[in-house]
This record gives structure tokens, sequence and C-alpha cells, in this order.
């Protein structure tokens, strides 16, 4: 870039050495002379202060060493969509092979041509292009209008990861002419909500261009929220949402009450919330999606409480009855054992805020349905709470020893046994220890168990990779087993 600078430079997205950044100050710094740029670094290491010179503050950061000032001419503002694209996919090679003389005739002349084959060749490769990766290719625009569309009308799935994008008005420019456009993968975009076309008119269009999307990645843009969100809400075909690492805490859907389903997001089967700041299953408010299939939570903050329940992935499970068990569809067994962990561990704040063993007589506060929206539908499943399950203590330490008996249906007169086994023994290990205790192959065993509190209701131990604690199995329970 030349040194000289303009105003609509500010917020532009650049790189330097390799390092990405957002302009947040164009103009002079005295006392050195000439243009500055006022850069703010993704990453904040790579700056030296926070925007101030010498007591004169011309910007600000989010990082006190986020900032530096650079020269214009070392700064690379990128390049439009197409140009990356012919950049990586138009073999250069083939192309100078076609760039000799030829003859073609025109009407009844001949004329000489330089280049003719190769122009066609270069315009065949773009065109049957379907799948683009342009992952830091430092593409910042669209570029000349409706050439994207020309070139390229094929494409369906583009990775635009860790480039220079830097409002959705670059998105719409370049998905416009994407017709067929169907994965868009965003990771790293540091995208504002800034739209030359204002208010509902830039929502309409947003919503227009994708209408085609399937899936959507945008994470770790820090950029994005809730309002950002809801830009994205309403696209007709959108299936697959990915938000890790954006820093969300939780999404609330204002068109639904206590209990309902949003109008939102009406296709989304798969939405992947990886390592953000989630701290309550309450994620969704008091909402539920409409078509959430698998929701994947994996290594978020959620599980801070203390309390022996299931894993993260499976107490959203219990909370939004959605699917969720990445990378697959959760286990019948394993939606019990969430929904019946999730029931018991929070039957204390459900019967402090009104709850009542004859659900016809409960009270609950409107706090409670908000934050657990599904509690009554788990006891009409399961039946209410008891005294007794809520006086337990939840299995804090991984190794807490069990004392369960153990009962044989099919052979009356083997003696009942008690054992003491640790709530992290997997099912196959206690059948090891019963198939040499009783001397039967462990193929052959069958496992079920039931609870004093519940008589005549087994419970299949059918995943002998499974836990003990993981089927909620607890100190005078019988296990029940059968060859």
């Amino acid at each position: 870039m030349s040194d000289t600078l303009t105003l609509d430079v500010i917020g532009r997205r650049v790189e330097v050495n390799g390092e990405h950044a957002t302009v947040r100050f164009a103009g002079v710094v005295p006392p050195v002379a000439g243009p500055w740029l006022g850069v703010e670094w993704d990453n904040p290491e790579r700056g030296k202060h926070d925007g101030s010179h010498e007591g004169t503050v011309y910007f600000k950061c989010r990082h006190p060493t986020g900032g530096s000032f650079i020269r214009p001419k070392k700064v690379n503002f990128g390049i439009d969509f197409l140009t990356a694209v012919k950049n990586r996919y138009v073999l250069e090679d083939e192309l100078e092979e076609d760039g000799k003389e030829q003859i073609v005739t025109i009407g009844n002349k001949p004329v000489e041509t330089i280049g003719f084959d190769s122009i066609m060749k270069q315009q065949s490769q773009l065109s049957k292009l379907q799948e683009v990766s342009l992952r830091n290719c430092a593409v910042s625009c669209a570029g000349e209008k409706g050439g994207v569309a020309e070139a390229c009308p094929n494409i369906r799935n583009v990775d635009l990861s860790k480039n220079l994008l830097s409002s959705w008005d670059e998105v719409i420019h370049i998905a416009d002419q994407l017709r067929h456009l169907e994965v868009l993968n965003l990771r790293y975009e540091l995208l504002v909500m800034v739209f030359h076309y204002v208010g509902q008119a830039g929502l309409e269009l947003l919503t227009y261009v994708l209408q085609t999307i399937k899936l959507l990645d945008l994470s770790s843009n820090q950029l994005i929220d809730e309002n950002q969100l809801f830009l994205i809400a309403h696209l007709p075909r959108l299936e697959q949402l990915i938000l890790s690492d954006i820093g969300i805490s939780s999404i609330h859907f204002p068109d639904a009450g206590i209990g309902c389903k949003t109008s939102m997001f009406p296709s989304l089967r798969y939405l992947v919330v990886n390592d953000n700041q989630i701290s309550q299953v309450s994620f969704f408010g008091n909402t539920e999606l409409q078509s959430l299939f698998l929701l994947c939570c994996l290594a978020t903050l959620l599980h801070k409480s203390g309390k022996a329940t299931s894993c993260p992935c499976q107490r959203f499970c219990a909370f939004t009855g959605s699917q969720s068990a990445p990378p697959g569809q959760i286990l019948p067994e394993e939606r019990w054992g969430a929904e019946l962990d999730y029931r018991r561990a929070f039957g204390n704040e459900w019967k402090k805020a009104g709850g009542h063993q004859d659900l016809d007589k409960n009270r609950l506060s409107e706090e409670f349905l908000m934050a657990h929206p599904r509690y009554q539908f788990l006891c009409l499943k399961y039946g209410a709470p008891e005294d007794g399950e809520l006086k337990r203590q939840p299995l804090m330490l991984k190794n807490q020893l069990l004392t369960l008996k153990i009962k044989y249906p099919h052979q009356l007169d083997q003696k009942v046994l008690e054992k003491q086994l640790p709530g992290s023994m997997t099912i196959q290990k206690v059948k090891g220890l019963l198939s040499r205790l009783l001397k039967v192959p462990v193929s052959d065993l069958l496992l079920s168990y039931e609870s004093p509190e519940k008589p005549g209701r087994e419970i299949e131990l059918e995943n002998d990779l499974k836990s003990l604690q993981f089927y909620s199995v607890e100190n005078g329970d019988c296990l029940l087993v059968r060859w």
C-alpha cells in the first residue's frame, strides 16, 4: 500500500508479516513525520502498547500490549476472492504452454491470437470447481461485481477461514454470487455487524444470499454475540452450526416462552459450542430448538457444580431433550442415565421451589421452570424424586465403594452375595469378577440391577464399557446376574 491514507481503512483487516490485525487509526503521530496506521493485533503479544503514544491516546485496544503503529507500505490489505481462487487453482504451467501464437478464423479473415487456448482452459478449470479452500489466502473482498458468479458458478463448499474479511457485508458480496453454496467456513474471521444495507433490509439480504447454506463455521470469532447469531437465525436450510471458542455463555430466544420452541434456526440439527464459557445447563435459557438432534459441548465450563451427574453433553441432553453424544447419536441407556441423574441432581431445588410427590399439587416457581423447563416432564416419565433419593450423598469420588447385593434369578440355589465395588468399575470388569466367582464364561453373563426404592423395575447393564456409576447404581442396590 502507498503512504497515502484515507479514513476508510479504519476497521479493515490487515496482514503484517503473517500476523493478522485490525486497523484502528490512520494519520500522523508526532513527532515522527509521515503517515501511520495504528493496528490492534489478533495476538496481543505481538504489540507494544494500548494505542497511546507519549501521553496521547490515538486508539484503544482490548489488551494493554495489543497495539502497534505501522507504516502503510508494510501492511497487506488483502486480495479479492476471484484473484485468490485463480492463484490457487489455475495451473500456470499448463497455461504458459498454451500462450503461443495461434491463427483463428473470424468470418472470412484469419486472425492472429496469443493465449486464446489459455483463457479458455482457465475458464474451464474455474467453472468446474465445486470445493474451494482459501484458508489464510488474505481474501478481503469479493472483487469485481459479478466476476465470481461468471467464473465459478458451481462452487458449493468454501473455506474462508483465517482471511481478512472485516464485516458481514463482504460475506454477502461473495455469497451472493455463489448460488449453490452449501458449506461456508469462516473460522478466525473477526466479522462485525456492519451493513451498507440498513436495518431489516440488511438482515433480509443476508438471509437471502445464504438461503442455500447447510453448514456454517464461525469458530474462534470473539466478536460473535447473540445479536450476530440472530442475523443467521432464520436461514431456512442451515443444518450444522459450529460456534466453538467464540466466548458465548448463553443463547436466548426472545420469540419463545417457558418450555416452548423458538422459530429461530428452524432446520438446525447439529450445534457445536466447544470451548465456550458455558457455566450452567440453561444455555438455551427457557427455550428449545425445533430440530436439534446433536449438541456438542466438549471442554466447556459447564461441569462446575461438583455434583455427581452426567458429563456436560449428557446433562445438556437431559436439559434440552436433544440428542447429544458426539461424534454420534446418544444411546438409549445414556439418555436414560443422563435424565435420571439430572432429575436427582436438582431434586432438592425442585422441592424447595414447590415440587410435590403428587404432581397435581406442584406449585413450582417461575424461576425454577425457566431454569429447568423439562424437569416436570422427567418427573412424569420417571416419577417424582423421593426423599430417600435426595438424602443420599452424591458420588463425588470415582473410586467410592458401593455395597451391593448380588442375586441369581435363574439359579435359586445360589447364595445371595454382598460385595463392595467401586462406582467407577466398568460392567466388563464386574462380569470378569463374577466369571471367576461363578466359573461361568464372561460372554454368557447378563447383568441388570434394581433399586429397593423401585422394586420390580430392572435396568439392563448392557454396555460393557460404561461404569456402575454411569448407570446410577447406588449403595443398597441389587445386581441381578443371569446366564
